[in-house]
């Protein structure tokens, strides 16, 4: 059986390593590590024990990468390299005109929702093409389809993460920082009503061991897309938080002061909270979580609320976001696995089972509904 040659674009960066470190040893994959540093590509590749050749310089943005993917005879491209939000689809057009399939972890409202847009050509080149294979939505779409059949009408879907002690990558963090203290609309009791980056402050419980934690509200793909796959509901909501309760109450004060017009942004602020949060780890909590609560009427008629968890240790959480990109790649590189054609949100294309059996090795625990 011929290789499937996997591409995976930013792959020494915070997800992009945490992909390559498991497709490594996949029999059936032709690894190729790529990012704008061509030493950190090869010292990824001597870790992981793949040839040099197997590592490349290349960027996302130069001219000529559809010809370049073409040359190399890409199969399959998980694009990494985020920030997500203000990018174009560059990346997934050169990956769709080299005959490749496209693949991404990006996390913006907007960039997920209209991947959509390129169906037409993806169709066309009889490749597969997919955004927002990460956590949102890809992860909380599974948990939702999981328990439908439980409900005769869904109206309610509130959900949200904690991290541990390991921040991010400065790419997710910067993401975030985008839109911290900015406007944007969500559904709630029926209508779209406005709130603001990390703003909308609550306090969660999570099950034992992670306990109480601060979130606050994001703008996410799963507000449009959640809408619009599961008619009927009412809300959609999500929030997110730090470990450590001091490091979220400081970006939560600096989102209204942007709110307030007093800051234009908190993205000059990324890199060096970033870099705090790294010093800062070995004090603040291992733990992280996520939730995925339901609300709405039972099959009996009567009010029925469910709530999904999962619970990571040992700062395993960030390897959460890869398991769609992991479960995906596996699945195209399968022999006789058939893959979808053309371009969609990563929303419905993988069952809870699929995603987590791509953690497995990791300390990641599911408490069912």
């Amino acid at each position: 059986m011929a290789h499937h040659t996997l591409l995976v674009l930013g792959g020494y960066g915070f997800f992009g390593t945490r992909i390559c470190h498991a497709l490594a040893g996949n029999k059936h994959i032709h690894l190729l590590v790529a990012g704008r540093d061509a030493a950190r590509a090869r010292a990824l590749t001597t870790q992981l024990g793949l040839p040099p050749r197997q590592a490349l310089a290349l960027d996302a943005h130069a001219p000529g990468l559809a010809p370049r993917l073409a040359e190399l005879g890409v199969d399959t491209l998980i694009h990494t390299a985020g920030p997500f939000q203000g990018q174009d689809y560059r990346v997934a057009c050169a990956a769709i005109d080299a005959g490749a399939n496209y693949i991404d972890l990006a996390d913006g409202r907007d960039f997920v929702a209209g991947i959509a847009s390129l169906d037409a050509r993806a169709r066309q080149r009889g490749v597969f093409v997919t955004s927002g294979a990460s956590s949102l939505p890809a992860l909380s779409s599974a948990v939702v389809d999981r328990y439908l059949p439980r409900f005769r009408q869904l109206t309610s879907i509130r959900h949200g993460i904690a991290s541990g002690a390991r921040a991010p990558g400065l790419a997710t963090m910067t993401g975030i920082f985008s839109y911290c203290g900015k406007p944007f609309q969500r559904l709630v009791a029926g209508r779209q009503a406005r709130t603001h980056g990390w703003l909308d402050l609550q306090r969660h419980r999570f099950a034992a061991p992670v306990g109480r934690r601060l979130l606050g509200s994001c703008d996410v793909p799963d507000l449009a897309l959640f809408p619009q796959r599961y008619p009927g509901l009412e809300t959609v909501t999500f929030h997110a938080g730090f470990a450590g309760a001091p490091g979220h109450l400081f970006v939560w004060a600096a989102a209204q002061l942007v709110r307030l017009g007093l800051l234009r942004s908190l993205v000059p602020l990324a890199k060096p909270l970033h870099a705090i949060s790294h010093w800062l780890e070995p004090l603040v909590s291992d733990k992280g979580a996520m939730f995925v609560t339901m609300q709405g009427v039972g099959l009996d008629g009567l009010p029925l609320t469910l709530t999904w968890q999962l619970l990571a240790a040992q700062n395993h959480g960030p390897h959460i976001p890869c398991g769609a990109a992991i479960a995906l790649a596996t699945q195209l590189a399968s022999d006789g696995a058939p893959a979808p054609r053309g371009a969609m949100p990563c929303v419905g294309l993988l069952t809870v089972e699929a995603y987590l059996a791509a953690l497995q090795g990791y300390d990641v625990t599911e408490v069912p509904a």
